[in-house]
């Protein structure tokens, strides 16, 4: 498989596009002044106990309380308090882990109010990201990830990931992990760890005890809510979970960014450093990669898949329902049956497309078109289940039911991606009327005399590729006539995103000049 990553970065937010055999599949973008991140340790305070929930509200910096439930304070939960009030007692000496000993798990049918009160410090991990109305999900189960493993604090097991197949694999794994693990320590052996040397795993699973150990570093001099650990920025923990051996290309446009990555590559696959590619065209980056094109086809209420069928998407707070219908689609034979097949097929290739691309979590209803054959919808679940494999958030499919409805479950940790692919009119701006045309260029030429004057220089102006080849053709060209009015020769950018009447100036640094 052909894997192209490509990432934006802007002042204002962070993009990155995950492309599969020159087609995208994954999109996450995130506000550079974006405040929780999954993964998070905060140190946070009990704000109250709601006994009917068997849950607590939990402050963690948010405008709304988090949320924790009694099940999601982990089996020790007795142990990592004790552990963290001596760590917060100044007048005791700093804990050790590996030599702290450990209470009995906590009784999975008791109840909140026994074990937290309200006004206690807590140690939590943010497990949800806030959603619509609602704060982060919180667990008090601790984790951190690597690349090959994840560390589980007060925990003994050592589990390998199903997805290895090999007994002797999976042997050697969680034998060589038994012998190097520090006591109290448990740890989850990824899928990537499959044929990993010792040197390797045991170097990552002393930075991770470390990373473990700066959390209570820090500890005492921490006033709750305070984030203690942060997780990995998102192109580096998206790369940690999704690098393999099949990614060919990595582009950066971000000099910054490119360093932090080239870094951790260096350090997980040094072999693949030569893939990283640190973009400097004129172009935006997405628009390059032809990936603001797939994104205008991909979003949206209606998706064309092919030969005439849609699908239509409809979201709720909880619930998605996807209505697959074959269109004006041309039939290659006379058998409803086999037509039947085939756009149901091809719909489900593109829906469990579009659940990785919008990050649709919840409950998802599917309304295929109706098959009679059994054996049809058996390979319309096959097709789906082949599919969804791909895709790394958890996940569960149910077969088609008679009237042709299949039902998907998929873990949900943040907002659903929502792309709004309607533009309103930038030259009407809703109003159903444009100043004449013929006024147009008089307009830009009346903003370029004002900025000449308030003395900007080096100025790029942004229009649509039309009016940008009518300001550029020819002899004796509009710009020309610019140049030798002020002397100063302006650039001019075509962006096929533009209105026909649209148009920017922008200074050297890329940024828009307010008119």
């Amino acid at each position: 498989m052909n894997n192209e990553l490509v990432i934006d970065i802007t002042p204002s937010e962070m993009s990155m596009a995950l492309i599969e055999e020159k087609r995208l599949v994954e999109l996450h973008k995130e506000k550079s002044n974006k405040q929780f991140s999954v993964g998070d340790i905060y140190l946070a305070k009990v704000k109250k106990i709601m006994g009917g929930l068997n849950a607590a509200f939990v402050d963690v910096g948010y405008s709304r309380d988090a949320f924790l439930h009694y099940l999601d304070l982990g089996a020790q939960y007795k142990s990592q308090q004790h552990f963290l009030l001596q760590a917060l007692d100044k007048t005791l000496p700093a804990p050790n882990l590996s030599k702290f000993k450990l209470t009995d798990d906590l009784d999975k049918k008791g109840k909140i109010s026994d074990v937290v009160n309200g006004g206690q410090v807590i140690l939590v991990q943010i497990a949800k990201e806030p959603i619509s109305t609602k704060g982060p999900r919180l667990s008090s189960e601790i984790s951190i990830a690597g690349r090959n493993l994840v560390l589980i604090p007060f925990s003994n097991k050592v589990s390998v990931s199903q997805k290895i197949r090999s007994r002797e694999e999976k042997k050697r794994l969680k034998s060589l992990i038994l012998s190097i693990r520090p006591k109290n320590f448990g740890v989850i052996i990824r899928t990537v760890a499959k044929d990993r040397r010792a040197a390797v795993l045991d170097e990552e699973l002393t930075s991770l005890v470390k990373k473990w150990e700066s959390v209570f570093s820090k500890i005492r001099q921490a006033k709750p809510p305070e984030l203690l650990m942060g997780e990995l920025n998102r192109p580096v923990a998206l790369l940690r979970d999704i690098m393999n051996s099949s990614f060919n290309k990595i582009h950066i446009n971000d000099p910054k960014v490119f360093t932090q990555i080239e870094s951790y590559v260096s350090q997980i696959a040094p072999e693949k450093t030569n893939i990283l590619k640190l973009y400097s065209g004129d172009k935006p980056i997405f628009e390059h990669f032809g990936i603001i094109r797939q994104l205008k086809a991909s979003f949206g209420k209606t998706i064309t898949v092919k030969n005439g069928a849609y699908i239509i998407i409809e979201h709720t707070e909880a619930l998605h329902v996807i209505d697959v219908n074959s269109g004006n689609r041309m039939r290659k034979s006379n058998d409803q049956e086999a037509n039947a097949l085939e756009v149901n097929i091809s719909s489900g290739i593109e829906i469990a497309r579009q659940l990785r691309l919008r990050d649709m979590g919840g409950i998802i209803v599917i309304d295929f078109i109706d098959m009679r054959a059994a054996e049809s919808r058996k390979k319309l679940y096959a097709v789906m289940k082949e599919e969804m494999a791909k895709d790394r958030t958890k996940h569960s499919i149910l077969p088609l039911s008679k009237i042709g409805l299949m039902q998907i479950t998929r873990q949900r940790v943040r907002p659903v991606t929502n792309i709004i692919t309607a533009e309103g009119c930038p030259s009407c701006k809703g109003t159903g009327e444009v100043t004449a045309s013929v006024l147009f260029i008089d307009e830009i030429e009346n903003h370029l005399d004002y900025l000449i004057e308030k003395k900007c220089r080096n100025m790029t102006l942004l229009v649509h590729p039309y009016i940008a080849g009518f300001i550029t053709s020819g002899l004796k060209s509009k710009r020309l006539e610019w140049f030798l009015k002020h002397k100063q020769w302006i650039k001019i950018k075509p962006e096929v995103s533009y209105g026909f009447l649209q148009y920017n100036f922008i200074n050297k640094e890329g940024k828009r000049i307010k008119l």
